[in-house]
């Protein structure tokens, strides 16, 4: 813990960990909306392009090597996978956009789904918008994000891969990405700044989740 940590965050983030030590369990990949799980748990749907990371970001919170896929070849998630997280909230993992080696109907199928997925989903407490923190906000992030704010689906921006990046080029990474955030109206104006190689900032966006997630008796 370090010093000067105020009690709630260090309890926030006890109950972060606690919660993501439970099991996670697959719940089903869906092509179609009708193929979507019942709307029984809030759920936190995780976004971005389709080489930032974020099977890899999904494995490094729940601590499985192996949960969500991960591979050199770009957009290899290619529906909509949904995680129970001990019965307590639903992780959804969603296609990449951007580049991919698929074709162009396949790619047009996945925006299709995603929007509407997006825009229909009444328990979806939020959506973790995945940047990669060397390259910054891109056209299809841009995108994504005029998305939400006209679905009013809550989001909030995650830097991934942050190990990368040098100290001073963070700060100035953050201080852009605060300035562009003001200006959408669904945009969470907290900013995650984690890396899946060395744990930064994985207890932080743990407990950011759990959060959202039911309210029962967390331990």
């Amino acid at each position: 813990m370090k010093v000067g940590t105020r009690a709630p965050e260090v309890e926030a983030i006890r109950l972060g960990r606690w919660l993501f030590a439970q099991e996670c369990a697959f719940l089903r990949g869906v092509t179609s909306l009708d193929g979507l799980p019942p709307v029984d748990l809030p759920e936190v749907a995780f976004a971005g392009r389709s080489n930032v990371g974020k099977s890899s970001l999904v494995n490094a919170l729940t601590g499985r090597k192996s949960l969500a896929r991960t591979s050199n070849t770009p957009g290899r998630t290619r529906e909509i996978n949904f995680f129970d997280l001990g019965g307590r909230i639903v992780l959804v993992d969603l296609p990449g956009y951007g580049y991919a080696q698929v074709s162009r109907t396949q790619v047009t199928a996945w925006t299709r789904l995603v929007r509407d997925y997006l825009r229909g989903r009444a328990n979806l407490r939020r959506l973790m918008l995945l940047v990669d923190a060397r390259h910054g906000l891109k056209p299809g992030d841009l995108d994504m994000m005029a998305e939400l704010d006209r679905a009013a689906v809550s989001y909030q921006v995650v830097l991934t891969k942050a190990d990368k990046v040098p100290k001073s080029g963070l700060g100035a990474l953050l201080e852009a990405l605060a300035r562009e955030l003001a200006s959408h109206p669904a945009a969470h104006p907290g900013i995650e700044v984690t890396s899946a190689r060395d744990g930064a900032g994985i207890d932080a966006l743990r407990a950011a989740v759990a959060a959202l997630a039911a309210p029962r008796s967390f331990g």
